[in-house]
């Protein structure tokens, strides 16, 4: 990780100098006239494709702002958020990743700003940052997807895949990429009914853990493993698309991310970054994500067919603040399981 963040470093100075001299060279002749507006820097853990319908649909509204993306796992964008930070050169204006513990974790290390939308009405109080730092954008659950042509057993549980039945056939995230994965493994060891045996038995059953939620869709989708845990829109999508498969909201209930977003403290590019988070959280931002796959977080705007709402959805709730102070321990206690 050391060596990883210094070359982000040696990058990221190398590309402040490249940004001074395109500056000194005369062009951007847009951002010149008002650079508030002119561009933003967006780093997201979404799929590259909803990333960019996301900065299609912004760019409808808003045909004068230049959005660049940089777009990895939750944990590789916060690794390089945090080793520009030390460069002192944050390059970002707008994040949007995967949970709100993630962005406690920013917000307690001073990297985010207040901004409060005038978009905000309809989204529930308890998806809003009572500091205002940061903003739920939809709604995400992580279940079982399965292939329909090599599943024996229909799972109907989290705790069924401990079962004989799918001894090497289930594939996992990784909470040391993906922020979701992270997320769910704190949330599940908190339920009395899972814990910590939960992923010791699946580490005995041959569980394969990969990165993120896109490696778990792509095996199961071609029928390398049986069954995955994911998160739902990938489920969906993939069965919209013709895929052989099913997703499961287990009995357990499921873990629920909202994918925040929220203004970098320090944005160049502030009134053109607040200007893309009033329009994700819009009626228009909002039926854009429904039409994407994503459960919409705002009141009023229909949830795209194939998922529940969350009215409807049995939620495994726990305390953010006790997420927060023990992610690292608890991304700690994975590994020593799965090593």
């Amino acid at each position: 990780m050391k060596s990883w963040k210094k070359k982000v470093i040696v990058a990221v100075m190398m590309g402040v100098t490249m940004m001074g001299l395109a500056g000194c060279s005369g062009t951007g002749s847009e951002t010149s006239k008002n650079e508030n507006t002119g561009s933003l820097v967006l780093y997201t853990s979404q799929p590259e494709a909803d990333a960019q319908k996301l900065v299609d649909g912004f760019h409808k509204q808003h045909p004068e702002v230049k959005v660049d993306v940089f777009r990895s796992g939750t944990e590789e964008v916060i690794s390089k958020v945090l080793a520009e930070k030390q460069a002192g050169a944050v390059q970002a204006d707008v994040l949007l990743v995967a949970d709100s513990v993630t962005f406690e974790n920013l917000k307690q290390k001073d990297l985010l700003e207040a901004y409060e939308s005038p978009e905000l009405q309809g989204i529930p109080a308890t998806f809003i940052d009572k500091d205002h730092m940061y903003t739920g954008t939809k709604v995400i659950t992580t279940g079982i997807m399965y292939n329909t042509t090599r599943t024996k057993e229909i799972p109907t549980s989290f705790a069924d895949l401990t079962k004989p039945a799918y001894k090497g056939e289930l594939i996992m995230p990784s909470p040391l990429y993906s922020g979701a994965a992270a997320y769910n493994v704190g949330v599940m060891t908190r339920i009395p009914s899972l814990g910590w045996d939960y992923f010791q038995a699946l580490k005995q059953n041959d569980v394969k853990v990969d990165k993120g939620n896109g490696a778990i869709q792509k095996a199961v989708v071609a029928g390398e493993k049986a069954c995955g845990i994911i998160v739902d829109y990938m489920a969906n999508r993939s069965k919209k698309e013709g895929a052989p498969v099913e997703f499961v909201y287990p009995a357990e209930g499921s873990p629920v991310i909202t994918e925040p977003i929220g203004l970098v403290k320090g944005a160049k590019n502030k009134k053109a970054a607040q200007a893309f988070i009033d329009y994700v959280l819009s009626a228009d931002g909002q039926r854009l994500a429904a039409s994407i796959g994503y459960t919409p977080i705002k009141e009023g705007v229909e949830a795209p067919a194939g998922l529940k709402s969350i009215a409807d959805i049995k939620v495994m709730d726990v305390n953010i603040a006790e997420l927060f102070k023990n992610r690292e321990a608890d991304k700690s206690k994975f590994t020593s399981i799965f090593q």
